[in-house]
């Protein structure tokens, strides 16, 4: 075309965007700019969307510069666009500033500020703009739950979800993924049982490779490995997260074989594994005892996948070398690695050396966690354990006498239980639950109990 428009060149930015072609979208934007050709807000909202996807925070200030030139009709959906691009390109005080001068928001203005908050780990801020949030939908209900799922806060992601579904709201994919995430982080079965059952099952929501990843992940960490198995064969399609996370599961549930067959077949179907498949492939090994499997994957994978080990598959085979009696071999791994060995190194070493009672490449390993973090107090009690069990007691009253000097004070036991929809916390020796005489009654008796069971087998 020889004479191009606004309308032409939105109408072909958009379809480049619109497909995550971003960088042919961004690219004909610029050619737009350089030939004079003014844009609209149209324009800009798919200009904006690319920058989404490509996290070209650059390019997204720079629509922002032509916005506030005031050539462009900025109306709620541009503003809208523009806010989704701070948030999903990091720029979270820049998204605040544009939150707190738009004279108009909707749902969506709001739901974007849940998410940058989720995202940046401040959950206390995200709460607080969801509450605010005028005629909540199901995007923001969901944006909060997985912000709570996605930070370690499983309870409080279940407990939203109940409220939602209270309110009468249906969910989404996303919100179930999220759901399902929190399910397993729980060991919550019922839950993530009665989702796969009511919606998957039941024919409520389709079976997405994503959701079906979802289910696959939940039903492993909840001890179903051979529900998880299931599912996966049933899929009529698979991409890299389904292989991963079978062979994730059936490691965390002790099946090494199984784990190494699953890929065995990732590779014969020519899908090339990543990182994280290696990760659980040599969990998979330690758990196994698979020493000289896991030390040709860890051999190869950088030769022949072309991916590069990082901290984290150091830490498994020092984890597979170690849980294996190779303790030498495991100390002499972790001071060649190529870069700083990182607490779960350390980690690995320190809990091997508890197995195989070795109390000097105990403290060595003890005192190099420490430098990492010295104010966890389960460091200080692994150690003391380790020197107690080959009764080095002048050791153990070291240990317990440096702990003291640091103020380190250990952190008490606790327990989770889910009962009819509601999770209980119990702490060690903990007497602030309204039944815990009856609690202890019964525990006791639970005790009594065991001890007549085991007389009865003397006998």
């Amino acid at each position: 075309m020889s004479v191009k428009d606004v309308v032409t060149w939105t109408i072909m930015i958009d379809g480049y965007s619109g497909y995550d072609f971003s960088d042919e979208a961004l690219e004909l934007f610029g050619l737009m700019l350089a030939g004079d050709v003014e844009p609209n807000e149209v324009t800009l909202i798919a200009v904006l969307s690319a920058c989404c996807q490509k996290g070209d925070l650059g390019m997204g200030k720079r629509v922002h510069e032509i916005m506030e030139r005031g050539n462009v009709r900025c109306c709620l959906s541009l503003h809208n666009a523009l806010l989704d691009m701070y948030v999903k390109c990091g720029s979270l005080m820049a998204a605040r500033e544009l939150f707190d001068g738009m004279e108009t928001r909707d749902v969506f203005s709001w739901t974007s500020m849940v998410n940058g908050y989720a995202k940046c780990g401040d959950l206390e801020s995200a709460r607080k703009f969801f509450d605010q949030t005028p005629r909540k939908n199901v995007v923001c209900w969901s944006a909060m739950i997985a912000g709570y799922s996605q930070n370690d806060k499983p309870e409080e992601s279940l407990k939203l979800f109940h409220e939602m579904i209270g309110e009468g709201l249906v969910p989404v994919e996303h919100t179930l993924v999220s759901v399902l995430s929190a399910c397993g982080q729980l060991s919550c079965l019922s839950l993530g049982h009665w989702i796969h059952q009511y919606f998957v099952d039941g024919k409520r929501m389709p079976l997405s490779v994503t959701l079906a990843n979802a289910i696959i992940d939940m039903y492993a960490k909840c001890g179903r490995i051979d529900a998880a198995a299931e599912v996966f064969s049933a899929m009529s399609e698979k991409n890299l997260v389904s292989w991963n996370s079978m062979i994730s599961g059936y490691a965390a549930n002790g099946q090494s074989k199984q784990a190494v067959e699953v890929f065995d077949k990732m590779r014969n179907m020519g899908l090339k594994p990543d990182d994280i498949t290696f990760v659980s492939l040599l969990t998979a090994c330690s758990h196994g005892g698979l020493v000289s499997e896991g030390q040709e994957y860890f051999d190869t994978m950088e030769r022949n996948y072309v991916v590069k080990p990082k901290r984290v598959h150091y830490a498994c085979m020092i984890d597979l070398l170690g849980r294996t009696g190779f303790l030498e071999e495991a100390y002499r791994l972790i001071t060649n690695m190529p870069m700083q060995p990182c607490e779960a190194a350390w980690g690995a070493l320190l809990s091997a050396c508890r197995m195989h009672g070795n109390v000097e490449l105990a403290k060595i390993s003890a005192l190099n966690l420490l430098s990492l973090d010295p104010e966890d107090s389960g460091i200080y009690v692994l150690l003391a354990n380790i020197c107690a069990n080959e009764r080095k007691w002048g050791d153990v009253r070291r240990v317990r006498s440096l702990m003291r000097d640091k103020g380190v004070k250990k952190i008490p036991g606790h327990s989770l239980i889910e009962i009819d929809g509601e999770f209980k916390e119990f702490l060690v020796a903990d007497e602030s639950h309204p039944q815990s005489e009856e609690i202890y009654k019964v525990l006791e008796e639970i005790f009594l109990l065991s001890k007549l069971e085991d007389f009865a087998c003397e006998l």
